[in-house]
């Protein structure tokens, strides 16, 4: 089991090596062709900074969903509960919380080959995230993985309208978002599976509605 010191160690540490270590992904950035990628090098420079801005947006997601990651596992550390339930619960969030760290490794190459760069914000999307998630995991193992679930479906919904607004032509950046796309999907059903429960509307509409404001902000600044 671990200790309150090492839960409250373990999130420093996964805070710092979020906000200022170089990302490294486990998987490699999923592949395009090089026929694609020198079709993607025709884009216009219109083209580009809205890939960018959305890049940026979706680096900013996975931003958040570290933190989210992050919180609700200290919560699941130090809460109520049996400590190997606790252990169980938090060994759940961190390894889809590894997915995250591909995502987040992809997204910022992606950047960084658009010429682009990360929102200005991230660690305030970072502070307010990992409060938002040690919130939902103070609430209990079923609470916290059926916020899971319904984080992973609203980041569902977003990827698919970034699917439809990316050029036709940034095959590297629609890859990457496809991809993303598929991992939030096994994290929801693999969250409801181990026990999640339905969030009531009013959190559901409030968590849109936090969303809605990151998505905003981080798509300009």
């Amino acid at each position: 089991m671990t200790s309150f010191v090492d839960a409250v160690l373990i999130t420093a540490d996964n805070a710092l090596r979020t906000l200022f270590a170089p990302h490294r992904a486990a998987r490699p950035v999923p592949a395009v062709s090089a026929e694609r990628r020198a079709e993607a090098q025709q884009m216009s420079e219109a083209q580009r900074r809205l890939s960018g801005a959305l890049m940026r947006v979706n680096h900013t997601g996975e931003i958040c969903a570290q933190a989210l990651y992050t919180g609700q596992a200290l919560a699941a550390r130090i809460g109520p509960g049996r400590p190997q339930d606790r252990e169980r619960t938090a060994r759940h969030l961190e390894a889809a919380g590894r997915d995250e760290t591909d995502h987040l490794a992809w997204c910022q190459q992606r950047l960084d080959e658009l010429g682009d760069r990360r929102s200005l914000l991230v660690p305030l999307w970072y502070a307010g995230a990992l409060a938002i998630g040690f919130a939902a995991g103070l609430a209990g193992r079923g609470v916290s993985l059926g916020f899971v679930v319904e984080t992973e479906r609203q980041v569902e919904a977003h990827l698919d309208s970034h699917l439809d607004r990316l050029p036709a032509l940034d095959y590297p950046s629609r890859a990457i978002v496809a991809q993303m796309k598929a991992d939030e999907i096994r994290h929801a059903r693999e969250a409801q599976q181990a026990g999640g429960v339905e969030l009531p509307w009013p959190v559901k509409w409030t968590m849109r509605a936090v969303a809605k404001v990151m998505t905003t902000v981080a798509h300009r600044i």
